[in-house]
């Protein structure tokens, strides 16, 4: 149960390639598959207000008739849940995973996941959950707060799987995004694809010392690694690199002392995340 790949599915629109990028995860890492299904007890009746003019037995009988409800809602929830996990454990065999585990726990979703994570080798979720399908200009509240309060990777992903064959890092030279780069050179998820290391910031000998030893961590472990220093503001030119390099998957560290940092965990939504179509690995 240690050290597992654990996705988070939902039902949305991106429940399929969480699927996917969970089972290419697992096969690349070598580590078992989970998919954990929560559903929230958040009542979704409103206990009304009983405290007018109606009689005892009235009201015993309202709060007896929205137990029922409340009750119904919670069983179709449950075995809603239970068909989600039945057709991501089919998908994932038909990716070669031979016995994924499936789970369904009750509770508020963040904590749930957070509960999990001693388990948990990587976290992947949709960039949005069920609840938002229509919030295409933004990234969904369970998002932000899975990014804060984890203490693992977590692999946000798009709508549609591809192996990522050109990878590309923000690197700002912090003490975690040194830890992110030699995680990226010696992690398996990577092997064989092209990994990129962007510096957004001036030309200056520090700089150009911070990416000279980040591509030699990349290409003593056997990558091929590219890098670049631009100036600019970060989602503009991170946008700017992707596009030029065919990337298709963003790393990025959490906790970083530079304009990346804010622009990661800043105290509006993340516009990097918000606006990406591509999957982010987020390292902690």
């Amino acid at each position: 149960m240690s050290d597992r790949v654990l996705a988070a599915i939902d039902g949305s629109q991106y429940s399929e390639s969480v699927c996917d990028y969970a089972a290419w995860a697992a096969k690349a890492l070598g580590a078992p598959l989970s998919f954990i299904h929560v559903l929230d007890n958040h009542p979704q009746v409103a206990e009304p207000d009983l405290t007018g003019n109606l009689g005892l037995g009235t009201r015993e009988h309202l709060l007896e008739k929205l137990s029922d409800i409340e009750e119904q809602r919670a069983k179709v929830a449950r075995e809603r849940g239970r068909l989600i996990l039945d057709e991501a454990k089919v998908r994932a065999k038909e990716a070669g995973i031979p016995d994924p585990l499936c789970l369904q726990r009750n509770g508020p979703l963040v904590e749930t996941l957070v509960e999990n994570e001693k388990e948990v080798r990587l976290l992947v979720l949709g960039k949005r959950g069920e609840t938002a399908l229509q919030a295409s200009g933004h990234i969904g509240s369970n998002l932000e707060r899975v990014v804060r309060e984890m203490h693992r990777p977590v692999l946000m992903v798009s709508k549609q799987f591809t192996p990522p064959s050109n990878v590309m890092m923000a690197f700002d030279g912090s003490k975690t995004a040194r830890k992110g780069v030699e995680m990226l050179a010696k992690s398996p998820l990577f092997a064989g694809a092209t990994c990129h290391v962007v510096i957004v910031g001036a030309e200056t000998a520090e700089n150009r010392s911070q990416l000279h030893w980040a591509l030699e961590i990349l290409q003593v472990a056997g990558h091929e690694a590219k890098g670049a220093i631009r100036a600019g503001e970060v989602e503009e030119t991170l946008r700017a690199y992707k596009q030029e390099q065919g990337i298709n998957l963003l790393v990025m560290g959490a906790y970083g002392h530079s304009r990346i940092r804010h622009l990661l965990l800043g105290s509006t939504t993340t516009a990097m995340l918000r606006n990406a179509h591509l999957p982010v690995l987020i390292l902690r």
